[in-house]
Formats: C-alpha cells, structure tokens, sequence
C-alpha cells in the first residue's frame, strides 16, 4: 500500500538533514555546516501516533556559480532560486505534505519568499489538480530570543510558523502532531495478485530496452541519451499464468551528478518503485566497470528488504572465451560481495540473448521470500553450526544461543534466544546466515536476522 509521503523543502543550510535525521530517528543523511553537502534525496519510513508515513529530504541544491571569497550569507541570494524553485515543483506534484523549511538567524530572505509565493499560489489555485499542505518549520530556535524573532516568519503567509531546533529536537514532536493531523486518509486497498518487479539502475544501462524486449514491443521510449525515462510506469503482463507488473524507473545517478530540476528529483520515483516491488532486476552495463553507485542502488534494494536479481546487459558487445563468464561472476563477488547471494544473469537486450531467462528468475527469488523453515529444522541447523564453530566470547562470557524461530516471510525473518545479545559478533551473524543460505537457499532474498535475550518480547 502507498505510504503518504512528507517532503521536507527550503534553501541550503537550514537545517533540512538535521531535521530529516532527527525524524528518522537515526544519522541517515549526511550533514555539515557546508551548503549543498546532502548529495541525493533521502527517503526512510517514519511513525508517529500510530500513523506510518514516507519522509524525504531534498537536499543537495548548488547554484550554476557561487563567486570566489563570496560571504556566507550568498546561499541567501538569487543565485539558488532556481534549483530551489524546481524543487519545489517536484515536492508540490510528488508529496502529501509539505515541510517548508527555514531557519531564524538569517531571517526571511528572497529565496524564502521565492518559495512561499510558489506555494501560496499552488494552494490558491482553482481545478482538480490535488494541493498538499503546507507547514512553515522556522529552524534553530534555540533560545527564548529566538523563538521570539520566529513570528516574523507569518510575513511569508504559510500560517503560524513552527518554531523548532532540529539540532536539540525541542518542537520537533509538536511538528510531527502537525503532520499526522493533515495526511490524507489511507486510500483504499486494491487487491491485487500480481509480482510487482521494479527494473532499476544507473541512466543509460538499458532498463527501458530490456523492458521492451521482455514484452516483445516498444512500450518504452528507449533513446541513447542517459535520463530518458523520468517516471516510473506500471507495465502489466501475464507470463506463464502468473500475473506481473513490471516498474521501468528512472535511472539513478551515482552521489554528486544528479543534475538540478526534473531529473534530479525523478531519484525519489526510483527509490519509492524500489519499495513498492517483490523483486527487483538491478541492471549493470557490461561495457563499464562496476561504478560506487551500482553497490548503492543495490544496497537501497537491500536495505528495503526487496529480493534481488542482478543483471549484466550489453553481454553481446563483450569479446568472449570460455572464461569470461566465470571471470566477470569473480568481478561481481570482489564489487558487491555484500550481494554474493544474489543470481546473475549476462544478458542482451538487444539481442534478446537469455532474456527469456528474466521472468523466471525473478519469480524463483519471489518464491524464496515465501520459504518457511520449521522450527525444529532450524534448531538443528542452530545446533550444528555452533558444533562447527563456537559463538564469540567476551571478558570470559560467552554468548548461548537457546533457540531460534522464524517468524515472519517476505522477507524472511528470524528470531534467536540468546543469554547476552551484546555477545553477537556481526562476523558470527553473517556465518549464521550463511549456514541457512547453504542448506535452504533463499537466493536473491534477504534475510532479517533478530537477537532477544531471554525472556524478552518478540
């Protein structure tokens, strides 16, 4: 189902990722005083009074040209307003709710009036077309002074302003309240019995050709410039009497290149598609070596829990002998030895060659989400792998596993009764998962690995 999506909006440096990671819950973004240093859209699931809702942060706005020994305060001037303004044309299409964000010291400036002008005219405006609300976040509020000098921000017209330090957390919970009260009413569930498979992948590796080939005719605009897909579209096909929808996403551009306006903020619509599918066919080009942000959408895929497919296109463009298989699959395992259980499939979409091979992969992993080990089978399992290598030990305890459980599939989770979960070792962990991986596969699907103490609550 759909989660409301919340989008923080504003100028560089007040404070967005502050804010984003303070919601969150944890350090997802990175922050520096420095304008400009959260690089791409960050996207996390955030719960508050019981209501779940999607937050991102749309950090990461330059300008075309910041002049040399500018002061400060020039990430104040005009020359953002443009990449703040589409921006912000992406948050009023894309997102429920919308947190306009500013900050107290340097007061209202022109980008911020700028931005609420944009958005006072959005909510004005008369048709069908939908108009999120809008939250005024007035940051770093940080003391009585300043929390005085925050209702000079009702000049902006956005209501009564939100006063808030994202860095101390003080107003934060008042503004959550705020969220929860405007999100739209949880839309009706649509029973749906369709695989939901995301295609995903740097710009120009040939998602859209691939999908193309897969249905065996031009659904897709396929073009040699890196970017063209800037939605993500549903495709529907029956294969083998099963029913699937395929999701052909935008390309995501490693950290840092993602270019100000449309196609930038078409990052969120990939990473959401990410969320939305059973099984995701990441594709790489052969022709390139494997790049930092390959790692990094297969780790979004991973980090969503979403089973995955790895797959090598443009496989008729390499010059090949009877080892290049095998050497490339050595190539895959020292780039993205985190994804070592994940298959892999040399592909062509121009040629067609084993693309027929996709659909059925994809469907084996989407199976292995469901697998179910029982209980007395994993403790078996439990029991011969301490056998073989003893659980670590620390200061003279050593950690005791009492017994396991899986509780839950898609994905598959599992649950383990220690005396001291402090005692696990991420190594041990990893040579647990890998025990069950050997006996019962899971390929392609991740595994969620819990630890209680004894006597705790599940």
């Amino acid at each position: 189902m759909r989660k409301p999506l919340v989008a923080i909006v504003g100028r560089p440096n007040v404070g967005k990722s502050t804010l984003f990671n303070r919601l969150a819950g944890e350090r997802l973004a990175v922050v520096d005083d420095t304008p400009g240093t959260t690089r791409d859209r960050l996207l996390v699931e955030v719960e508050w009074n019981g209501l779940v809702f999607d937050l991102v942060d749309t950090g990461g706005i330059e300008a075309e040209k910041v002049p040399v020994g500018a002061p400060p305060l020039a990430i104040n001037s005009a020359l953002f307003i443009p990449e703040i303004r589409a921006q912000t044309r992406i948050a009023i299409d894309e997102a429920d709710v919308i947190v306009f964000m500013t900050e107290v010291i340097s007061g209202v400036t022109a980008a911020d009036r700028e931005v609420a002008d944009m958005l006072r005219r959005r909510q004005n405006a008369e048709g069908p077309r939908r108009r999120p609300p809008v939250l005024l976040a007035v940051n770093k509020a940080d003391n009585q002074q300043r929390r005085a000098e925050v209702y000079g921000f009702y000049e902006l017209g956005l209501g009564e302003p939100n006063a808030l330090s994202a860095l101390q957390g003080s107003g934060t919970g008042d503004l959550l309240d705020e969220i929860v009260a405007v999100l739209p009413p949880a839309p009706q569930e649509v029973e749906d019995d369709s695989v939901n498979i995301a295609i995903v992948g740097r710009p120009n590796v040939g998602k859209s050709s691939l999908l193309n080939r897969i249905l065996g005719e031009e659904r897709a605009i396929v073009s040699p410039v890196p970017g063209t897909t800037r939605d993500a579209v549903d495709t529907h096909l029956t294969y083998d009497g099963q029913e699937i929808t395929l999701i052909d996403t935008a390309g995501i551009r490693r950290r840092g290149r993602i270019d100000p306006g449309v196609e930038k903020y078409s990052v969120l619509r990939a990473l959401r598609a990410i969320g939305r599918a059973e099984v995701a066919l990441l594709v790489v080009d052969a022709l390139e070596p494997f790049a930092a942000q390959d790692a990094h959408i297969g780790g979004q895929v991973i980090e969503q829990l979403r089973s995955l497919v790895l797959v090598i296109n443009k496989w008729d463009a390499i010059e090949k002998d009877s080892y290049t298989i095998e050497s490339y699959r050595q190539q895959v395992e020292r780039e993205l030895k985190f994804l070592d259980y994940v298959p892999v499939l040399f592909v062509s979409a121009k040629t067609g060659q084993r693309v027929n091979q996709l659909m059925p992969t994809a469907l084996h992993v989407r199976e292995e989400r469901y697998q179910r080990i029982q209980t007395s089978a994993l403790n078996r399992l439990v029991r011969d792998a301490l056998g073989r290598h003893s659980p670590p030990s620390r200061a003279g305890k050593r950690l005791k596993i009492l017994y396991a459980s899986q509780v839950a599939t898609a994905p598959p989770t599992f649950i383990f009764h220690v005396n001291d979960r402090t005692l696990m070792h991420f190594s041990y962990e990893r040579y647990l998962e890998n025990q069950i991986r050997e006996k019962y596969g899971f390929q392609g699907t991740p595994l969620r690995m819990k630890f209680r103490n004894r006597n705790e609550n599940d």
